[in-house]
């Protein structure tokens, strides 16, 4: 054996035991030839003599020792072979000679041991056991033919047996060789195999889309966890079938097997949730096919975090580029309009002026997109900043304090960025004002408190958001309004989320209504 094989295979008992099971029948038959002595056995000229009987009686008592110790004791595996190996050799040679040498045909029992023991042996021992077969059967025969008058052309027989002994060792040994290898390739590819299976499982479970493999059947045999979370528990104890837990889904996978659906569909999930769905062949011999499952609002959040970062890049340059020059073009129309040249030129310098100002708010907004993850939150006791906050703003937009109606109860404390708070809400009041009927209470902002969590609702008596729209108004640089810049309500959102809270659209049979929700401070 090579040396690499000799050295790293480890001891095969399993043969070695159905090896000393054989040696275990032999003996056994070897014993009952001497007890028995009927007709068919004679031809075996077997006399049972004390000696010979004490013998075999050793020699199954010591089979039956080592087929416990393999069994018991599974330590020093080529002392014990070598062990097995010598007494048969040693049994079989003095069966032999009291047959009458050679010719007796007893020779083919060592050849079936010394095959079995070149085998399941390791290294060159195997040599070691053909030659001691070898030195067994010419001395017993020498013996023979000097004391029991053996024929001397048997000399010739056990040449030619002593011969195949060392055949037999070379060719199991090389065929025990070429077993052990293969079988160690097995072993390392099997480890391999195991250890790439579990790689691959890792990153399914840790892929952030579902991933469902399913039969021909419309059973899901394999999933990941994200998928549960998705599909809502699916399989507990999978196998199980797609149609209990998505029946779109299932639908849609049968399709596509039988070659007339498309390769992804879009279907609601188990919490109501957005998901698509898209399907590849395995190639396997079941038929089996992958199910990547994908949550279309995250694909949406991550599209809004990729804009945020863009707009986040371009905020210094539009700071440097834009904003210098508009304070240079706002203060020439203003010395311009001093001139007073008429009234054509006041109009112009107007327009002048009101688009300036409504630039300078484009770049103040991208501005405060770009400090909205700046969040310093704190303990605020909402009934007395809306209080100040009403106050405030009333003020600044030149409105009837009865406009703004706020219901706050005592006690609630929100954990929110002050400044940002203030922001949001300004954004939201301003936008409620500006769509409402402007008589008293057409404006509301009320104030709810649950379990950990506040709730300020904004809500006014003009038309709402139009259905038409309410998917894209939380949308950076949509506008319904001519002089609105598309960024408000987005800003807003941004500071919220930065806060931990959250700005959601209310219903829209109440009129235009947003729902700020954020955690309650104990």
């Amino acid at each position: 054996m090579t040396d690499w094989l000799s050295s790293t295979w480890e001891a095969n008992w399993r043969p070695f035991q159905y090896f000393n099971l054989y040696r275990l029948i032999l003996a056994s038959l070897s014993l009952l030839a001497l007890l028995l002595q009927q007709e068919w056995m004679l031809a075996l000229h077997l006399a049972p003599t004390p000696i010979l009987l004490s013998l075999s009686v050793l020699y199954l008592l010591g089979v039956l020792c080592g087929l416990a110790l393999s069994i018991h004791w599974q330590y020093r595996f080529n002392l014990q072979l070598s062990l097995q190996v010598s007494a048969d050799v040693l049994m079989v040679g003095l069966f032999m000679y009291a047959a009458g040498g050679v010719s007796s045909g007893f020779g083919v029992l060592l050849l079936v041991s010394l095959a079995a023991a070149s085998l399941v042996g390791r290294g060159r021992l195997v040599l070691f056991y053909a030659a001691q077969a070898t030195l067994m059967v010419l001395l017993q025969q020498i013996f023979g033919m000097l004391n029991r008058d053996f024929e001397p052309a048997s000399a010739v027989q056990a040449g030619i047996l002593s011969t195949a002994f060392f055949a037999t060792a070379i060719l199991a040994r090389l065929l025990g060789q070429r077993i052990m290898a293969n079988e160690e390739l097995a072993r390392r590819q099997g480890v391999a195999l195991a250890n790439q299976s579990l790689i691959s499982q890792r990153i399914i479970e840790r892929m952030q889309d579902g991933v469902l493999v399913v039969g021909v059947d419309g059973l899901v045999h394999r999933h990941n966890p994200v998928a549960d979370a998705m599909l809502g528990a699916l399989l507990d104890n999978p196998p199980c079938r797609l149609a209990d837990y998505a029946p779109a889904l299932a639908d849609a996978v049968t399709a596509w097997q039988a070659g007339v659906g498309h390769d992804a569909v879009e279907f609601a999930g188990g919490d109501g949730e957005r998901l698509r769905a898209r399907f590849a062949p395995t190639d396997s011999s079941d038929g089996e096919v992958l199910v990547f499952v994908e949550d279309l609002g995250r694909i949406q959040e991550r599209a809004q975090q990729l804009k945020l970062a863009s707009l986040g890049r371009l905020t210094a340059s539009i700071a440097h580029e834009i904003r210098n020059p508009l304070s240079a073009i706002g203060h020439a129309s203003e010395l311009l309009r001093e001139e007073r040249r008429g009234e054509i030129q006041d109009r112009l310098l107007r327009i002048v002026g009101d688009n300036v100002g409504r630039l300078d708010r484009i770049v103040q907004d991208v501005l405060e997109l770009g400090r909205s993850d700046r969040a310093q939150p704190e303990a605020l006791a909402l009934p007395e900043f809306c209080a100040q906050f009403v106050d405030g703003f009333v003020v600044a937009r030149d409105i009837a304090p009865a406009v703004v109606q706020v219901d706050c109860p005592a006690g609630i404390v929100l954990s929110f960025d002050r400044a940002h708070l203030h922001q949001v809400l300004w954004n939201l009041l301003g936008n409620a004002v500006r769509h409402s009927r402007q008589q008293p209470g057409s404006v509301r902002l009320r104030v709810a408190a649950g379990e950990g969590r506040v709730e300020l609702h904004v809500q006014d008596d003009g038309q709402g958001v139009p259905e038409a729209v309410r998917g894209q108004i939380f949308e950076p640089f949509f506008t319904t309004h001519h002089q609105g810049t598309g960024l408000g309500l987005f800003i807003a959102r941004e500071l919220c989320a930065a806060n931990g809270a959250q700005l959601e659209l209310g219903p829209a049979e109440e009129g235009g209504h947003f729902i700020v929700v954020g955690r309650s401070e104990a």
